[in-house]
């Protein structure tokens, strides 16, 4: 199946970096969000990421003036019945996603690809609310999206073969290297391995072990990684972090995926990362910076 037109839906950090990179690499591509501000907010972000790739000189003007020909935006779901590829990037709650996949059934030609980039939750529930669950596939992009190159290809339990293939080629297209998940379980491979760590860094904040700062420095230059969990913890938003530890807790019952009572706090309180100018950091000064007294 060859894919021409995809529907993003979705404007935020993820649907508008999904978008971005689609449009880039020559589908034509509509970006929906509820409110025309939203989609206007996603459009700003878009074309200042590509204003940046094109000051660096990493893509030529023709490249970002064809980006941006490739993209529209949209508040009408209907719009998606010329699709051939849906990605749905909406929050991260199950009965959110099936309600949003239930109307995409119904107003999707039967050939279109149903995808949704869940950083957690299993394909097959999200499928259950349609009729054609060997369409539904699980494709999870990570944040930002224009620079990480990974893109999880996730089975479902009635994921037929050719839509499996159909995604992959998809997001290879766009210059990711994918992984595929051949059993549907929460969390995939990446946040599979990364939540625990996660949650054990709250953890370690909330005995009092170590600041935020020398947590993440700890596994920066300990184990080489680019971020620590607490800083990419604020950089994908608090929220995001505790509802994919939740839906990996409640399908596995392991207590290690179970949000601490600190984290469980943040989010209640509104401290939700960099979106809300603080979260593990402070971010009112336009730096990350340390606010911690242990």
């Amino acid at each position: 199946m060859e894919i021409k037109n995809v529907f993003v839906v979705g404007s935020g950090l993820m649907g508008g970096g999904i978008a971005q990179v689609t449009a880039f690499a020559g589908y034509k591509v509509k970006m929906h969000d509820v409110k025309e501000e939203f989609t206007a907010k996603g459009m700003e972000a878009i074309k200042d990421s590509l204003g940046k790739f094109l000051s660096k000189e990493k893509i030529t003007q023709e490249q970002h003036d064809a980006a941006l020909a490739n993209l529209t935006t949209t508040t009408n779901l209907e719009e998606a019945s010329d699709s051939d590829l849906v990605v749905e990037a909406v929050f991260e709650d199950l009965e959110v996603k099936k309600d949003v996949f239930g109307k995409l059934d119904k107003i999707c030609p039967e050939h279109t690809i149903l995808a949704t980039n869940t950083s957690a939750i299993p394909i097959s529930s999200i499928a259950a609310a349609t009729a054609r669950r060997d369409k539904v596939v699980g494709t999870h992009f990570f944040s930002p999206v224009p620079l990480m190159r990974l893109c999880e290809i996730i089975r479902g339990l009635e994921t037929s073969e050719e839509t499996i293939e159909t995604a992959e080629a998809w997001a290879r297209s766009l210059g990711k290297e994918t992984v595929l998940v051949r059993k549907d379980h929460a969390g995939f491979i990446a946040n599979r391995l990364y939540s625990p760590m996660g949650m054990e860094a709250v953890r370690m904040l909330e005995a009092g072990v170590a600041t935020p700062e020398d947590i993440d420095k700890a596994m920066r230059f300990g184990y080489n990684l680019p971020m620590g969990p607490l800083e990419l913890a604020d950089m994908t938003g608090l929220d995001v972090s505790m509802n994919a530890a939740l839906a990996i807790y409640n399908d596995t019952g392991d207590p290690k995926f179970y949000p601490p009572p600190l984290l469980r706090r943040m989010v209640a309180s509104g401290n939700l990362g960099r979106k809300t100018g603080r979260g593990w950091y402070d971010y009112s000064s336009g730096k990350q910076e340390n606010y911690w007294q242990l």
